[in-house]
């Protein structure tokens, strides 16, 4: 056991623990192979070892939330930005190899062929994880272990934004919408989503249509308040910057907007508008 595991802030991070919320597991992912199940299971022990608070989140706790079991070849843990280096120093002393994919948002703990995900951020800067995120969380059994797994207000926050040409999480989304309404804080997630109400807005119109029979799984309140803020929206001038928020879902299929055609990437400069004469004051 490591010798800084006994410091009592990392106690009490342990401990916080047996005061979250137990649930049940729906169903959980299979794993690829033997080996697969192995890595998993020694890597959740040295977490669980570590003393250094983390969640589980990615295809384990949408299995857990609703029921469906996939195949799947690694884990997401999700920590604090404060953490990530730290689990990876933690593996690294072990004998594992880690790589910071990128210093943004991921690491990574590698042995041979298998490796699980440190997230610590979203990948385009919208999902800082902090205390809010462990205050909300979950506890789960998992490998005679007690961990905490992210709350399903905080995984629908963490899918809203993937949605690339080779991997779209919409699917998830409205999955655990379907499946886990009841525990979804919409005032909370409409919090986090704030700046960036309208992809809230389209996931919850994308559950509407596929799920006809369902849309009282979403309160009224929320879709009247996206919806007026539509249309508030709607009575403004149009921006006079060009901006591609697109890259906030897709680096690469929203390259071409960027360097050729004069949108505005997340940040930064773009060309203004046609029929804009000149940079306003």
């Amino acid at each position: 056991m490591d010798a800084d595991i006994g410091k009592p802030a990392e106690r009490a991070a342990r401990d916080m623990i047996e005061t979250m919320p137990h649930m049940e597991v729906k169903a959980a992912p299979t794993l690829v192979d033997a080996d697969a199940e192995a890595f998993v299971a020694e890597a959740l022990e040295e977490l669980v070892n570590s003393g250094i608070p983390f969640l589980l989140a990615g295809t384990y706790a949408v299995s857990a939330y609703t029921g469906i079991s996939r195949p799947t070849k690694d884990l997401d843990i999700f920590c604090r930005a404060g953490d990530y280096a730290r689990i990876l120093a933690h593996f690294k002393a072990r004998g594992y190899e880690i790589e910071v994919e990128d210093d943004r948002w991921l690491g990574k703990v590698i042995r041979g062929k298998h490796f699980f995900d440190v997230i610590f951020a979203g990948s385009n800067g919208t999902m800082p994880i902090g205390d809010a995120w462990f205050d909300n969380a979950r506890q789960i059994e998992m490998n005679g272990h007690q961990v905490r797994i992210i709350a399903p207000t905080e995984l629908i926050w963490s899918k809203c934004f993937v949605q690339l040409r080779h991997r779209y999480d919409g699917g998830d989304v409205v999955h655990v919408i379907l499946r886990a309404h009841d525990q979804i804080d919409w005032q909370r997630l409409l919090n986090h989503m704030e700046v960036h109400w309208e992809v809230l807005l389209v996931h919850l119109l994308n559950f509407r249509w596929i799920y006809p029979t369902e849309r009282d799984k979403v309160p009224d309140w929320l879709l009247d308040e996206l919806l007026d803020r539509l249309k508030a929206q709607r009575e403004l001038p149009l921006p006079q910057m060009k901006i591609c928020r697109g890259r906030m879902f897709s680096r690469v299929d929203f390259e071409i907007d960027v360097k050729e055609w004069g949108f505005a990437d997340v940040g930064g400069e773009g060309e203004w508008r046609e029929g804009v004469n000149e940079e306003p004051a």
